[in-house]
């Protein structure tokens, strides 16, 4: 019997930041991000060499010396890293290519926005509307900068999509 393969979903999103620590703290307080384990703790030796670089694309004598998973809510977990490397680069921005950003599903906007930035994170804006589709009564959003400078986008959108003709697929929702 042949097994076919499905792509069943996300299952989480890779995140390097200067410090876990310092991160899993900040995901904590600003999103009551929960620890499910550290994959590589500082009692750990370091995940280092010429196969670990070629495994995950990483510059010549890189080293991931700290590695967790945590989840916030419902949804994709997020996969901490902490390597030391030369050739590290700054956050990327949204005009960026590549990943540029997650969002946090919320459903009291005002209220995550000041938890997200009594725990270290800068407002880009004020709060304002979401973009076609997601602009149904009550929505809107903002992004913050993370103390480490990726962007997060605080976003809520209580009454749900809508969606065009010829849209193919709904929208998860961490409600549904």
């Amino acid at each position: 019997m042949v097994k076919h393969s499905e792509i069943l979903g996300i299952n989480h999103l890779g995140l390097t930041v200067p410090d876990v620590d310092q991160a899993t703290h900040f995901l904590k307080a600003a999103f009551g991000a929960k620890l499910a384990y550290a994959s590589l703790t500082q009692q750990d030796s370091p995940r280092q060499g010429m196969e670990v670089e070629r495994q995950l694309g990483l510059a010549p004598g890189s080293k991931i010396v700290r590695q967790q998973m945590v989840v916030i809510g419902k949804g994709p977990s997020l996969e901490l890293f902490e390597i030391q490397t030369d050739q590290q680069q700054s956050p990327a921005t949204l005009g960026d290519q590549g990943i540029t950003h997650f969002s946090i599903f919320v459903n009291d906007l005002n209220t995550a926005l000041d938890k997200a930035v009594a725990a270290g994170a800068t407002a880009l804006s004020e709060i304002h509307g979401n973009s076609k589709y997601e602009d149904t009564p009550g929505n809107g959003s903002v992004y913050v900068k993370a103390p480490w400078g990726t962007l997060i986008e605080l976003q809520t959108i209580p009454n749900g999509y809508y969606y065009p003709s010829n849209s193919e697929a709904k929208l998860w929702l961490p409600t549904d």
